[in-house]
């Protein structure tokens, strides 16, 4: 019996998102002095930080879906070859405050609601944690404490932000597509300067109220996800707590919105349905088409709100976005299930060599099958693979160059490991241009991180 199954028999609860890999810890602690095996670099100095949903009281198992728990950072500090400590803070939100009988933080709150619980960031020398659907950014301290709610002065002024901006390597800026969960009648381009001020924000027309989770940028186009999952209005009533679905009829493209242009100059480019929550890089190629690398699931939210894992069929696909004839040609990279691709982001926006994923496990994937890491030369098609064992499941892996001057490739993966049996995590660090070899570094951490989505490298000073 496995640890799923055990917690479902104890407590009765079918939830799977409350369940094993998915089930809350219970406590914020700080530990000091983590031991280390192998050899962490010298040259990192910083901190690794990743946010996820961990309900602080028991939510409605029939209606919660992943995406709707607290927010929680789980970071490990590194400096001098040394795994400094490991602590674990949640988003003060309103309803995590009064549990905790403290006052509430300070800042605006998103009218929906103010759970915050899905990207951890660094600009213009914040931390911010960030979830899309209107919420408002959340300023962290280095420590992991939560400072304060922030509409960036003021600057924000149409709603919230977005779970996935992308820095402009050339400029400094953000580029976000940001949505309000329930607004059926437009979307925002939002571009947040160096400064950490918001620059422009443009209304962007859309129907029905699409759930955009991420977009891309090239060095000519904001690339807008349009896809066929909306606002669900039946799921909303029924209190579900992603009421989103599935719906045939609102179709499927990309738009091609040129950085400073208007709503009525995007080229919107028709796609065979299908959902898109990450991007790995975009850039344009000289003949004026557009490739975006994506991680595609073939349909999701079938049943308004109660999607449940591995109820996808998920590819690594090449989509190549052409303005002229308005349309997308898909090509299958790699078919094994796999999510989070992520590249060297100094070539955020341009042409780029590599990338790397992780394989989409969720602790259901037959025995045999790959557990781990996926590194993608996408110039020679050449494909290696870090193989964590079975029952060992990864979250997202980061890359960080070795140095500000480094070759592309030339850094580290760096991310967390959930072994299933033992209800244990690791911090794990790979060398990216030997992933197949032995970690470079593993901190085995002083309690389980469950299961989450984003984080970043957060470098010293």
């Amino acid at each position: 019996m496995n640890s799923m199954d055990t917690v479902a028999a104890t407590t009765g609860e079918t939830n799977p998102y409350l369940l094993g890999p998915y089930a809350p810890v219970r406590d914020e602690i700080s530990v000091e002095s983590l031991p280390v095996i192998g050899t962490l670099p010298s040259e990192l100095d910083g901190t690794y930080m990743r946010i996820g949903p961990n309900p602080i009281t028991p939510p409605d198992g029939s209606k919660h879906h992943w995406f709707a728990g607290d927010g929680m950072i789980h970071a490990v500090r590194i400096q001098d070859g040394k795994a400094l400590w490991y602590r674990n803070r949640y988003i003060r939100s309103n309803r995590v405050s009064a549990v905790l009988g403290e006052a509430p933080a300070p800042g605006p709150r998103y009218e929906r609601g103010d759970t915050v619980n899905t990207n951890v960031i660094s600009h213009a020398g914040k931390i911010l944690a960030l979830i899309e659907a209107g919420g408002f950014p959340v300023e962290v301290d280095p420590l992991l404490g939560t400072v304060a709610y922030t509409n960036l002065d003021g600057t924000l002024q149409l709603g919230g932000f977005t779970a996935h901006p992308h820095l402009d390597p050339a400029s400094g800026e953000l580029h976000a597509i940001c949505y309000n969960g329930g607004n059926r009648d437009f979307i925002r381009h939002v571009v947040v300067g160096r400064d950490g001020r918001v620059r422009r924000e443009l209304k962007i027309p859309l129907p029905d109220g699409p759930m955009i989770h991420d977009c891309a940028i090239t060095a000519r186009f904001v690339l807008i996800l349009d896809l066929p999952i909306t606002f669900s209005i039946p799921a909303a009533r029924a209190g579900m707590s992603m009421p989103y679905a599935w719906n045939p009829d609102h179709g499927a493209r990309i738009g091609l919105l040129p950085r400073e242009g208007a709503a009525e100059d995007i080229i919107w480019c028709d796609v065979e349905p299908a959902y898109v929550f990450h991007p790995c890089n975009a850039y344009d190629l000289p003949d004026g088409r557009v490739v975006m690398d994506v991680a595609v699931h073939d349909r999701l939210f079938v049943s308004e709100g109660t999607e449940q894992p591995g109820a996808s069929t998920v590819t690594f696909e090449r989509w190549t976005c052409d303005p002229v004839a308005r349309r997308v040609d898909r090509r299958v990279i790699d078919a094994v299930p796999q999510e989070f691709p992520r590249c060297d982001e100094r070539l955020t926006g341009q042409p780029y060599r590599y990338a790397y994923t992780v394989t989409l496990d969720e602790g259901r994937s037959p025995p045999g099958a790959l557990s781990g890491v996926i590194a993608h030369d996408l110039l020679t098609g050449e494909r290696k693979t870090h193989d964590f064992g079975e029952g060992r499941i990864p979250g997202e892996f980061v890359f960080v160059p070795r140095s500000p001057d480094a070759a592309e490739n030339d850094g580290w993966l760096m991310g967390y490991v959930l072994e299933v049996a033992r209800n244990h995590t690791d911090f794990v660090l790979l060398d990216a241009r030997d992933i197949a070899g032995p970690p470079v570094a593993v901190v085995p951490l002083p309690q389980l991180v469950p299961l989450g989505f984003h984080g970043n490298w957060i470098a010293a000073g």
